[in-house]
């Protein structure tokens, strides 16, 4: 279990990107990547409901560097589907000039095998099925299952790290990741406002 907790990165000498954990300093660029890929409406989307509020799961959220600048990015969400525990994969996000080297594919099979390796059972996302499929994903088991929100049946797909975890999966799809903190900064400006008398 220890040698979970430490940082893998993964290095392509073709694609010359680096796969590592997603660090704090990523943020900034990791939000202008996701409106550069998603458009300003992905925070209406109906997967991020799912996402709101919550932290990712903890070590599946990761980042694809390259010459020091972030390129892609991928996390993973505990949820559980119709009552079974899983993982929401998303947003996957790369780089328009980084997609023809393999980044996208690089952090799918990290994040899953780290997925793996940490001993969840199944992963679903909402997808294009023709892209997934490489990575095993399918509509086989998620027919039963339902979103928060609008969606198509058929970018519905999951993924069994474990046979038969999505067995009898069915109902809607709910968030049960940890709260998300806020930024200690952040709350004690709250504090103080609350504190120091308003002036008219």
């Amino acid at each position: 279990m220890t040698a979970l907790r430490k940082t893998t990165t993964l290095v392509s000498d073709a694609a010359r990107f680096a796969i590592r954990a997603e660090r704090a300093s990523d943020v900034a660029a990791r939000e202008t990547l996701l409106d550069a890929c998603f458009g300003a409406n992905r925070h209406m989307r109906t997967c991020q409901r799912l996402r709101d509020g919550r932290a990712p799961a903890e070590g599946l959220a990761f980042s694809a560097v390259a010459a020091g600048r972030l390129v892609g990015t991928l996390r993973l969400w505990h949820v559980s589907a119709g009552g079974v525990p899983a993982l929401m994969l998303g947003p996957l996000a790369v780089e328009a000039s980084s997609r023809q080297h393999g980044a996208g594919a690089a952090l799918m099979a990290h994040a899953l095998a780290a997925a793996r390796a940490r001993g969840h059972r199944a992963v679903i996302l909402l997808g294009d099925a023709p892209y997934y499929a490489r990575f095993g994903f399918s509509a086989a088991k998620t027919g039963q299952l339902s979103l928060p929100g609008a969606f198509e049946r058929e970018r519905l797909l999951g993924l069994e790290l474990a046979e038969g975890a999505l067995d009898g999966a069915w109902g809607m799809i709910a968030a049960t990741g940890k709260p998300l903190l806020k930024p200690r900064a952040a709350r004690s400006r709250k504090t103080k406002a609350l504190l120091v008398p308003r002036v008219a």
